[in-house]
């Protein structure tokens, strides 16, 4: 099963855009601040907000960056 990582930060509206977007399709994902845990972002190299990541174990799927309503609706199909 796919796990989905929103990377956001306070005040970003683009990243309340993606999360209403997603939280309206039902579509379960994890919200990290990059600031808050910037080994995470490094790792996925996470440069910019908001970034959406599409885990398969580590390995990164898919990666949605900015808000892109016709690339997350593809997320529901999970």
């Amino acid at each position: 099963m796919a796990r989905i990582i929103k990377f956001e930060k306070n005040d970003c509206t683009p990243c309340d855009q993606v999360s209403t977007f997603l939280d309206g399709k039902g579509i379960a994902y994890e919200r990290v601040n990059p600031y808050d845990d910037p080994e995470l972002a490094v790792k996925y190299k996470v440069r910019t907000v908001p970034t959406v990541l599409v885990l398969e174990e580590t390995e990164v799927k898919k990666r949605i960056i900015g808000f892109k309503p016709e690339e997350l609706d593809e997320l529901a199909k999970l």
